[in-house]
């Protein structure tokens, strides 16, 4: 666990040297740039906006870099910002077509069969609709723990939130789905 300290102590301080920072950035995408897309696009579910969200979340990294003071682990100040990032998207697509955010989200999990780059059964896609339904906060920790298998003390910290209440939000989110799925 130390080595991984001082790699991620090592990989901050070469990020906001101004000498070291493009080559230490691209390091960073190649390091997290495949999670952080699965975790966008778990969120705004169509390829296209995962990657647009994706190439938004890296500028705002590379932009504010300079500011991270590191009282955070770097991966959770990324998921933070990617998933800030694909929230404000969902805000502002749902605007351009005058839906509500519920709506929006529902409309798009519907059309994922539609997706050519979808490649989930009829399963998956329940279950997206399915998570659809839920509120914002409980589809949140619902992916981060079932999709990206964080544990509460990660989530809690990413969130902002005590370790017992987001138990008690995933244990919600799951019986909602298991309802959902098993009405329709």
């Amino acid at each position: 666990m130390q080595n991984k300290n001082n790699t991620e102590k090592t990989l901050i301080a070469q990020l906001q040297n101004a000498k070291t920072q493009d080559l230490a950035f691209r390091h960073l995408m190649g390091l997290y740039k495949e999670c952080l897309y699965w975790h966008i696009r778990r969120i705004v579910l169509h390829h296209e906006d995962a990657a647009d969200v994706l190439q938004n979340t890296f500028i705002k990294v590379y932009r504010n870099i300079g500011g991270f003071k590191a009282d955070a682990k770097l991966y959770t100040w990324l998921y933070r910002i990617a998933s800030n990032e694909a929230y404000t998207f969902l805000q502002q697509a749902s605007k351009k077509k005058h839906q509500s955010l519920d709506d929006y989200q529902f409309e798009a999990a519907e059309s994922l069969a539609d997706d050519v780059y979808f490649d989930g059964d009829e399963i998956q896609q329940k279950l997206y609709k399915a998570l659809a339904t839920l509120p914002q906060k409980q589809q949140e920790v619902f992916r981060l723990k079932y999709f990206d298998a964080m544990k509460y003390k990660d989530i809690a910290v990413l969130l902002d939130k005590s370790v017992g209440g987001l138990k008690a939000s995933y244990h919600l989110a799951v019986k909602k789905i298991e309802l959902y799925l098993t009405s329709n």
